[in-house]
């Protein structure tokens, strides 16, 4: 059998709503099987599997990493937790797909990367906007000079987080809370897709009584005045678009920006050229299909989301998150 057809087997670290959407769209992949799943509850673990006829469930992790019938690590943790298990999958000889942000710190990242490129294993953060083929488009129009010189990038995240303790993961700083970390990750990716890291991050924000950052509103400062402007916030719904401006004109990402179905480019006086798509399921088979042919390919990093890049929008939540003086314990 060619490589390019070679099946390849997933493991599935979880068993929460994430890790649901995204087995869902992972056995629309062709090639794509899921050999096993775990959960630190046993019988979370053995439901899952029965509902997505996954063959094999552990009740820990590291079984999982044992199992040598898996190629592809799938982490759908919390953020706290990702460090530790992508790390293991890693030094296990697995390659992974971990859900954004790749860890809680800028540090952890750095790490996890270093740790990747030392063991010769595919490491990609599931940010799954940036395998979208209307964010790929937009990018290339740019790069084309589409929209004359880039000046600015906008986008905002911001949902009404339903009513939880203050130990859910949403708002406990233990388990990685709050918004930037879990909404703004996705207007901060998009602007370092389109324009690179920052010189400077300018922030303003609000903190939960948790200690975590309910909402935020960040300002990426880049050279010339070049600037983009990206919101999040978990006490507030926003429009969820983004706009790419230049000076001759703009890219309209529709709602929501982080998955689109619709990219809109204004020109001058020329009627709006409107694109649009139809997913392949909730959207997450782009970056699944991805990971497969990279794992084919031997290749250890993607071309759309870059291991320096990870770091690199790392960096820029860290500054954001010092200045609203925001603290995430990190296990010893």
């Amino acid at each position: 059998m060619s490589d390019l057809l070679k099946p390849v087997r997933w493991g599935v670290v979880a068993t929460g709503g994430m890790a649901t959407v995204f087995v869902t769209d992972l056995l629309r992949v062709p090639g794509a099987e899921v050999a096993a799943v775990s959960s630190r509850d046993l019988a979370r673990a053995r439901d899952f599997a029965q509902r997505h006829g996954i063959p094999r469930h552990y009740d820990d992790y590291r079984a999982l990493l044992a199992d040598a019938d898996i190629d592809v690590v799938y982490v759908a943790t919390p953020h706290s937790q990702h460090h530790e298990v992508a790390s293991a999958a890693l030094r296990a000889g697995k390659h992974v797909l971990c859900e954004k942000p790749l860890t809680v710190s800028a540090a952890q990242t750095e790490d996890l990367v270093g740790l990747a490129r030392q063991s010769g294993r595919l490491l990609v953060e599931a940010m799954w906007t940036r395998f979208n083929p209307l964010v790929q488009q937009a990018r290339e129009l740019v790069a084309d000079g589409a929209i004359g010189q880039l000046r600015s990038v906008r986008a905002d995240f911001g949902v009404v987080a339903p009513p939880v303790a203050p130990d859910h993961r949403l708002w406990d700083p233990a388990k990685g809370g709050g918004a930037l970390l879990d909404l703004g990750v996705y207007p901060v990716s998009l602007a370092h897709l389109l324009l690179g890291e920052p010189d400077d991050v300018l922030v303003h924000g609000r903190l939960a009584d948790t200690g975590v950052d309910a909402e935020a509103a960040l300002l990426l400062c880049y050279p010339d005045g070049v600037h983009a402007y990206a919101s999040c916030s978990l006490l507030a719904d926003s429009p969820l678009t983004a706009t790419v401006l230049g000076t001759a004109g703009r890219i309209e990402l529709a709602a929501p920006f982080y998955r689109p179905t619709e990219l809109t480019l204004v020109r001058g006086d020329a009627e709006p050229e409107v694109r649009r798509i139809d997913l392949l399921g909730a959207g997450y088979t782009y970056q699944a299909l991805e990971v497969m042919n990279l794992v084919r390919a031997g290749r250890t990093e993607s071309p759309h989301m870059p291991l320096a890049d990870s770091a690199a929008v790392a960096r820029t939540l860290a500054r954001a998150l010092d200045r609203l003086g925001v603290r995430h314990p990190e296990p010893a």
